[in-house]
């Protein structure tokens, strides 16, 4: 039988993965703000402001315009919806609550090398010990 007893060494780990949590998240909401010169750009386009000389290239000038304001747009919205979701298991960590939300966000962090491969990667060994796993409340 496991012994289910918390370390030291498994509180301490529980003590700091929140905060890289919330450094990962925070690095994540200031990365989601790049796109901002092409959804700039996209608008510009859009407005006429950057118009051709004939008809056929203001047509064809609005329609990337479209594309330089939407893409953009997605984009930010994914990364700002997953710095969110990165603070919130971080809380969520601190407070010993959604083991199971904690598990899936780390499974998703491992997607974005390099800093979200290496914190999802560490979430899931610490949150895979039973004796941190117990820690958690259903």
């Amino acid at each position: 039988m496991a012994d289910t007893s918390i370390s030291d060494l498994d509180q301490q780990h529980l003590r700091l993965l929140p905060i890289f949590h919330y450094v990962v998240g925070g690095m994540l909401y200031l990365f989601g703000f790049f796109p901002i010169i092409h959804m700039i750009l996209g608008i510009l386009m859009v407005t006429g402001v950057l118009s051709g000389e004939n008809e056929g290239d203001e047509a064809a000038l609005k329609v990337m315009g479209c594309i330089f304001l939407l893409l953009p747009l997605l984009f930010m919205l994914c990364a700002w919806t997953l710095a969110t979701l990165i603070i919130i298991t971080g809380k969520k960590m601190t407070m010993r609550v959604s083991y199971t939300f904690c598990l899936v966000i780390a499974g998703i962090e491992c997607l974005f090398m390099p800093l979200g491969t290496i914190l999802g990667v560490f979430t899931i060994i610490v949150l895979s010990r039973p004796s941190v796993k117990s820690q958690f409340s259903t």
